[in-house]
Parts: structure tokens; sequence; C-alpha cells
């Protein structure tokens, strides 16, 4: 079903905000899905994105403040996210040897083994955009990148 179905709106100003919806609406529709795929983990995606960093990181520790730079949430807490991850046993957290005012995290051995578990259900998150060729994926990161990076506000 097309976007102007899903929302109802029968017309847009022009094709660049009905894009521009589409995306956020898509957003919304992946978010929805993902968290369906997450919930029998019992984790947020937040907390899988800072997983997924530590993992790609793994064996070296990362400080919160480069865990939140990298995350695809800005707006999310990382210390807070830490927190509830180390409750749960799926990272360490260490004082930083050179600068007492940071914590380093690492992934811990049961977050690795959940991070595997999650992988192995890869094949539905793929099947998320599975209506795409492997050239219509590549083409829509390609025109998602263009965007961004062409994107320049006047300040």
């Amino acid at each position: 079903m097309g976007l102007q179905e899903e929302i109802k709106q029968s017309e847009f100003r022009n094709e660049r905000l009905k894009g521009i919806v589409n995306i956020i609406y898509t957003y919304g529709w992946m978010k929805n899905h993902l968290n369906g795929h997450l919930r029998p983990f019992e984790i947020t995606m937040q907390q899988f994105n800072v997983l997924r960093i530590l993992n790609g990181q793994f064996p070296s520790p990362i400080s919160t403040s480069e865990i939140r730079s990298r995350m695809l949430d800005k707006m999310s807490d990382a210390s807070r996210i830490v927190d509830r991850l180390n409750k749960k046993d799926l990272v360490i957290r260490t004082p930083n040897k050179s600068d007492r005012r940071l914590v380093d995290v690492i992934i811990s051995e049961k977050g690795r083994k959940l991070i595997h578990a999650i992988d192995q259900c890869s094949k539905e998150m793929d099947n998320f955009i599975g209506a795409l060729t492997v050239e219509e994926a590549q083409q829509l990161n390609a025109l998602l990148d263009k965007i961004r990076d062409e994107y320049n506000p006047a300040v």
C-alpha cells in the first residue's frame, strides 16, 4: 500500500515533501517492527544499538562519550543505557585509567551471546526491506547518504 493510502492523504505540496513524510512514516513502521523483533530478547532498540557498538569494538573498551557519538539516536542517554545493560550483566563498566571522569565499557560474554542470538534471527530483520533487490538496497543507501551529505542548512 502506498504512503497516500496509509496516511489517508490525497495530495502533497510536492514530491520532496512527500519523500520527507515517507521517510518519517517508514522510520516509524520500521521502528515498530524492530521493537517487536527485540522484545523476546528483553532489550530496547537503543540498548541493541549500544551492544552492537560494543561488540564491534570488542575486545577494546570504549568510553560512554564515544558510545554516544556512535549511536543512531543522538538524543539517547548513553550513560543511562549502559547502566541498564550493566544491571543485566550485558556490559562491564570500569574507570578509565587515564581520565577518572570517564568510564570505559566493554561488552560481557553474556552480551556477546545475546548479540549472537539476535543475529541468528537476522534474516527476519533483513526481510524488513526484503522487497528490494540487492541493487535497489544499494540505491536506497546511496540516496539516503546523498540526502545527508548534500543538506546544508542556512546558518
